[in-house]
């Protein structure tokens, strides 16, 4: 059996026509006209209506695309999307000075919120910064203590997440 390359166009009996999109080790992805993205197995029962053999993507599409955020998370300053607590969502952070006179200072809870995530990932970056830096390694180390203790400085946010993997860790306790 000749594997099918990208871009073959086939005529599957339960799905209809569809051209292939990317093949793996065990599969192909067809997006059909009528049923839309489908993965099937590489010996599938369908007539080709077209093939086209010189295009197997050796990494799948969606390597492709973990790899590019991952890079992008690592060297840019971009924010992914982290969640903020239900109970904290429309909520307003209020700030009332001791002198009832002037005027507290409201802000929206997610606004604030939003400003948090972007010091933790501008932090984040520096980190990255630090470790492809040209710093000897002690230098490396000093600064990197530096960072951690930061992150432990803004644990008092973490109430402010709602998924743990996204809390500030400071250093560990020995």
């Amino acid at each position: 059996m000749k594997l099918l390359g990208i871009g073959s166009r086939i005529n599957h009996a339960e799905y209809g026509k569809g051209v292939v999109t990317n093949v793996t080790a065990q599969h192909y992805w067809v997006t059909f006209i009528e049923n839309g993205l489908e993965t099937i197995d590489l010996d599938s029962d369908f007539d080709i209506i077209e093939a086209s053999h010189d295009e197997v993507d050796t990494v799948s599409l969606y390597d492709v695309e973990s790899s590019l955020v991952e890079i992008l998370k690592k060297w840019s300053d971009a924010s992914e999307i982290v969640p903020i607590a239900d109970k904290y969502k429309g909520g307003t952070l209020v700030l009332k000075p001791a002198d009832d006179n002037l005027k507290p200072y409201e802000i929206p809870i997610d606004k604030f919120f939003h400003k948090i995530i972007m010091v933790r990932d501008r932090l984040r970056v520096m980190e990255q910064r630090v470790n492809a830096s040209d710093l000897d390694e002690q230098q490396k180390v000093d600064l990197q203590q530096y960072i951690t203790r930061i992150y432990g400085s803004l644990t008092s946010f973490n109430i402010l997440f709602k998924s743990d993997s996204h809390k500030f860790v400071g250093q560990k306790s020995k």
